[in-house]
């Protein structure tokens, strides 16, 4: 390809020739650490593949079911082929499940009873977990079902304190909930050795313990899973990493028998369990989307890594830096000003491949305590495995980048936000 036309088109999209240099600058020092992410791509690649073979997926598995969604073959397959990714012995993957708190809250529900405490082993747990807890009161929430909560504080870096959490576990601690991403907080993002010796603490104390991790934006980041290292239960969202970008919707659960079991009634109704939920035409994008994950979340890892190398080289707080191993997708970058923040929002809005023409703002988000701002032209609505970006309008008025479906895109995208910053005056390049 000729620099011509790259200079063109980029010239088309209002990239100045001062930030197509910056970024490939940047580039020039990442090629090692791109073929390191390919590594692991093609290692996860393999062990989805696995997987559908072992299962035998075949055409058949892709047809659906409508009704009640009796004796479904392709709904059956598929969860054995992420029991089988997860190594797990069950697993519970549902159309019916409508995104990663949903998940969240269909796993604990099931396995927490009035009486028993649920502790979070890593802090304050994300915004919209703090209604299904009751830490902010909501209806149905866990707290007006007599379940009480305790959570163990990071220490000052930010890491883990498995004193407090060793010390933290009572009589009434039935269940550990571990957040393996940030959320909305500057805080690492857990690796999976990190979370083996948070659950490794926490059973130390009471074998029984359920331990449950939010793996939302964390699979196929590494070589193993939480469940590779004692997790009782995996939760994540199909309109991210394991969805590929073709999920259209759905979420699972991945885990003991007992625990997917107690998940399924809770899904369902007693006596009906996970014998019922049509997958309706949903099963074609979710079996190809969780082949496809692998080397898609790879190419959101790329984006994210480029996006921290970047806004940092001018002088932007990045979370974790250019520089860190990465456990999950997502890219913190803090402005410390509101006008930072929208604007970068505004760039990866304008370099979507649905609804550039729009702009995004904040706007009082349902399940959040402050206003939130959101990028997101995406073909799923909602899908933060595609381009996007969003933050809450608070100090230090981060943006929370993830994802893009192709590498190219997520490049682009983030050069976007890059000359958005520098045309507001916000960067000087």
């Amino acid at each position: 390809m000729s620099e011509k036309y790259m200079d063109d088109i980029y010239k088309f999209f209002g990239i100045s020739p001062e930030v197509v240099k910056a970024g490939e600058e940047v580039l020039d020092g990442l090629k090692e650490r791109f073929e390191r992410i390919d590594k692991n791509a093609e290692y996860c690649q393999l062990k989805v593949l696995r997987a559908f073979q072992k299962n035998n997926v075949n055409e058949s598995c892709l047809m659906g079911t409508t009704g009640y969604g009796y004796n479904d073959i392709g709904r059956e397959t598929l969860e054995k082929v992420y029991a089988d990714y997860f190594n797990t012995e069950d697993a519970l993957v549902r159309p019916q499940i409508t995104c990663g708190t949903h998940a969240l809250a269909l796993a604990l529900m099931s396995n927490l009873r009035p009486g028993d405490e649920l502790l979070s082993a890593v802090g304050r747990p994300y915004d919209t977990l703090e209604e299904v807890i009751g830490i902010r009161p909501s209806k149905g929430s866990l707290a007006e079902y007599g379940i009480t909560y305790a959570q163990a504080d990071l220490d000052e870096n930010g890491e883990p304190d498995l004193d407090a959490i060793r010390n933290s576990v009572t009589d009434a601690t039935r269940l550990v909930t571990i957040q393996r991403s940030k959320g909305y907080q500057t805080r690492p993002t857990l690796s999976v050795e990190k979370i083996a010796q948070i659950i490794d603490t926490a059973k130390s104390v009471r074998k029984n313990i359920i331990c449950l991790v939010d793996n939302c934006y964390g699979e196929f980041v590494e070589e193993r899973e939480p469940s590779d290292v004692g997790a009782d239960m995996v939760v994540g969202s199909l309109i991210k990493n394991p969805g590929g970008g073709l999920a259209q919707v759905g979420g699972y659960i991945a885990g003991t028998k007992e625990c997917i079991e107690n998940a399924s009634y809770r899904l369902t109704a007693p006596g009906l369990g996970r014998e019922v939920g049509p997958s309706l035409e949903a099963l074609p994008r979710m079996y190809q989307g969780f082949f496809m994950g692998p080397t898609v979340t790879a190419s959101a890892v790329k984006s994210a890594v480029f996006a921290a190398s970047l806004f940092e080289r001018y002088g932007f707080d990045a979370y974790p830096s250019g520089s860190e191993e990465r456990h999950d997708i997502i890219q913190a970058i803090s402005f410390h000003k509101p006008e930072g923040l929208i604007a970068f929002c505004e760039g990866i809005q304008s370099a979507a491949p649905v609804d550039s023409s729009f702009m995004p703002e904040p706007w009082d988000m349902p399940g959040y305590d402050s206003k939130v701002i959101m990028a997101a032209g995406a073909f799923v609505s909602g899908s933060s495995i595609e381009l996007s970006a969003d933050g809450p309008l608070r100090d230090p008025y981060t943006a929370y980048f993830q994802g893009g479906l192709t590498w190219p895109h997520g490049k682009f995208g983030i050069m976007k936000a890059f000359q958005t910053l520098v045309d507001k005056g916000l960067v000087i390049c």
